[in-house]
């Protein structure tokens, strides 16, 4: 049996992304408040499907994003976006660590 695929307008390229933010010892709060502060913005940017933020429980300087978003180019539109920059520039002598991974979904 041979099945066929063909790809309609309704396959949407959804992707996801796993950000990953780890305060420098002393600024957890500070840190928490602006990604706080991006939370608001960014949902209301086009493509955007989901925009949380998480706090580890065993490691209260780590804070995750999950985010899901309608394609690349909707993240891409995300990452120039004034909000995110400013945050960017305000944040960086708090941050110790980051990470973002972006994904998409196989099952």
């Amino acid at each position: 049996m041979l099945l066929v695929f063909e790809k309609t307008e309704c396959d949407v390229s959804e992707i996801a992304v796993v950000a990953i933010s780890v305060a420098k010892p002393g600024h957890e709060e500070q840190l928490r408040v602006a990604l706080e502060g991006l939370i608001g913005p960014t949902r209301k940017e086009r493509g955007a499907l989901q925009y949380d933020l998480h706090r580890d429980l065993h490691e209260p300087r780590r804070f995750v994003f999950f985010e899901r978003w309608e394609s690349e180019e909707a993240l891409a539109a995300h990452a120039k976006s004034a909000h995110l920059e400013a945050y960017v520039k305000a944040s960086a002598d708090w941050v110790e660590a980051a990470e973002i991974r972006v994904v998409s979904k196989i099952a």
